[in-house]
């Protein structure tokens, strides 16, 4: 037994070196490379490819480390796999950043190992690099290939019959059985002594402004993302469809004052500025002044145009305090209220209640729906146009919802 153990000593002792000798006698036996977008879109899944070259004269194990930015919180990142002799290899995976910033990667690690395994060697290549998180971008690039029967099928909206309401004065014709009484011109009746009507034509280009509040009510989280960011994201891809319908679209943020406002246009380079302009927004946690986005509208934007408010109301008493203003701002143009559904109240109010405990909150929970639901209802009798959405379906539910006003003719 004593040589036994001496020759496994010595057959352990001549494979470590040996290992050690395959590791190390070649300075440079591995390259890596990391590949990323230049920026990332928020909210979206992102691809990373991280390139591997093995320079040994041997098969190798390796694992490979990645130091991901600190806001994933991914601390168990690792890809396992092997390394034929001179093989490139490409390990790809995906990020979805939930917030908008800068992130950064810090090095690769990659640990090889030869085919004994008693030994592995780390190999640290230096690829720190910072990306910027912008609003989703990504579906900006859907959009701007799609045509819109296309992106009515992709997205799912809703097909909507335009109803031919006219808006621009045109000409004063004579007049046709079936045409509208309302646009009977009375003084061209007189001088004529026949009946004279008013011609209209589309309005082709009209002014929608993205108003996003930036207070504390859209600090709150959904899947990780802030009601924020949804609204971002969802005013980007809306403004999209805005600028393909020859609409001008334009951009105010506010909270305790107005951050931000972009006159609403037609350019080339319209989106790219809303896009760079949203990149660098952030909530507060202060209440919203609505007082000040109502001095700015009246006193810079005199065309009557649509502004759509994406902005969360967590009590009827805040809705309340505010509805004078949004009744004066309707006066002179269009209103829609985006507000959002509070899904853990959506998710107590359905619940199967079990005890005493769960029945009091179930019924308070379907109070404050019904509330909130009440008093959008009342907000559509002053002409105040509402949509009530989960954070999810924003998007498509704001599109659908544009193309609805615009299909009734209500601008």
């Amino acid at each position: 037994m004593h040589y036994v153990a001496k020759l496994a000593l010595w057959i352990f002792s001549i494979l470590t070196l040996l290992d050690f000798f395959l590791l190390y006698s070649n300075r440079h036996g591995i390259t890596a490379s990391r590949k990323t977008a230049n920026r990332f879109s928020n909210g979206d899944q992102n691809q990373v490819k991280i390139t591997l070259e093995n320079h040994y004269n041997i098969k190798l194990k390796i694992r490979v480390i990645d130091e991901l930015p600190k806001q994933f919180q991914i601390r168990d990142f690792e890809h396992k796999s092997e390394l034929n002799i001179g093989e490139i290899k490409n390990v790809t995976y995906n990020l979805r950043p939930i917030k908008r910033g800068v992130y950064s990667f810090g090095n690769i690690n990659v640990f090889v190992k030869s085919m004994i395994s008693f030994m592995e060697r780390r190999y640290t290549v230096k690829q720190s690099v910072d990306i910027a998180v912008y609003p989703s971008f990504h579906q900006l690039k859907e959009i701007e290939l799609l045509s819109f029967a296309e992106m009515r099928n992709l997205l799912g909206l809703k097909k909507i019959r335009h109803l031919g309401y006219n808006k621009e004065f045109e000409q004063v014709r004579n007049y046709n059985i079936g045409d509208e009484i309302k646009h009977i011109n009375w003084k061209a009746t007189a001088r004529k002594n026949q009946l004279m009507v008013n011609q209209f034509q589309d309005e082709k280009s009209q002014n929608v402004y993205c108003i996003i509040d930036m207070g504390r009510n859209l600090k709150m989280p959904f899947n990780g993302m802030s009601l924020l960011d949804y609204s971002i994201n969802a005013s980007l891809a809306l403004s999209q469809i805005i600028l393909k319908n020859t609409d001008r679209v334009g951009l105010i943020t506010y909270n305790r004052k107005v951050h931000t406002i972009i006159p609403a246009e037609k350019r080339n380079n319209q989106l790219n500025l809303m896009l760079e302009t949203l990149y660098k927004q952030e909530t507060r946690f202060a209440e919203s002044a609505l007082d000040r986005v109502y001095s700015l509208v009246k006193n810079r934007i005199h065309q009557r145009s649509l502004l759509i408010f994406f902005i969360n109301f967590e009590s009827i008493y805040s809705l309340k305090r505010q509805l004078p203003i949004f009744l004066q701002l309707n006066k002179n143009h269009l209103v829609l209220l985006v507000s959002y559904e509070n899904t853990e109240i959506e998710k107590v109010a359905n619940s199967e209640a079990k005890n005493m405990d769960e029945v009091y909150l179930k019924t308070i929970a379907n109070n404050f729906n019904f509330e909130k639901r009440m008093f959008l209802k009342e907000l559509g009798r002053h002409g105040i146009q509402t949509l009530f959405t989960a954070p999810e379906a924003l998007t498509i539910q704001t599109i659908n919802k544009y193309l609805e006003i615009k299909a009734r003719g209500l601008l």
